[in-house]
């Protein structure tokens, strides 16, 4: 792998390479910042066989914030994996003004959310993704509301979209957090590194299950605050 590896350095001769995938990937947003080394994907690696070890390849995917199959051509930021704290990878605030309450917090331009307890003091977080500014399939945006809301009904691992896909419903939201109205933070395995989504926040199965069943628990006991896309 290593012979492969590219150390990212923000040069015009370079932007070429990016192109096609600067315009939603968070990972080439990563590369582009010269602060990674990178590797380019080519044609049947996929994340499993070039990080055998499921640890490592917990903190890569969370890194450039994307669980969905690996592409050619695309890139992806490279971490030192041993002895990481995951937590140190957070880009969000590790302490915020104590709430009072447990608090969920959607960063839509870091495409990652964070969970604090009633003290303001982070204790997980992972990889998100957000609604879409537009979907083709119902020919409107698909933007998450911004603000503070409240988890108001938490549902188990076979929760549901009664609307999506059109005019079927079914597509599945395991340990789904509804915090207002229709919008809800689920579990997905399609978390690709950008905002993809109808309105809800997608997020890693396992993270969302610890959300639910650990953290969230009781409807009305969880703030949750998105923070505005990137425009």
């Amino acid at each position: 792998m290593y012979h492969r590896i590219i150390k990212i350095i923000v040069l015009v001769c370079l932007l070429p390479s990016f192109s096609a995938y600067a315009a939603e990937y968070f990972s080439t947003k990563l590369c582009e910042s010269g602060q990674y080394d990178c590797i380019q994907i080519r044609k049947g690696e996929t994340w499993s066989s070039l990080w055998p070890d499921a640890k490592e390849r917990n903190i890569i995917q969370r890194l450039n914030r994307m669980n969905t199959r690996l592409r050619p051509g695309m890139f992806i930021a490279m971490a030192d994996t041993q002895d990481v704290d995951v937590l140190a990878l957070c880009p969000l605030p590790f302490k915020v003004d104590p709430p009072g309450t447990k608090l969920i917090t959607v960063d839509l331009k870091q495409l990652a959310w964070g969970a604090y307890d009633d003290q303001g003091n982070l204790i997980k977080w992972g990889p998100a993704s957000g609604g879409s500014k537009w979907c083709y399939d119902i020919n409107m945006s698909g933007k998450t509301v911004i603000g503070r809301f409240e988890i108001y009904d938490i549902r188990g691992e076979s929760c549901i979209s009664r609307k999506f896909p059109i005019n079927e419903g079914g597509a599945p939201m395991p340990y789904c957090m509804f915090f207002q109205g229709g919008f809800a933070l689920h579990g997905s395995d399609e978390v690709p590194g950008f905002n993809a989504s109808h309105g809800c926040v997608r997020m890693f199965p396992e993270d969302a299950k610890w959300l639910n069943e650990q953290f969230a628990r009781t409807p009305g006991r969880t703030q949750v605050f998105v923070l505005p896309y990137d425009e």
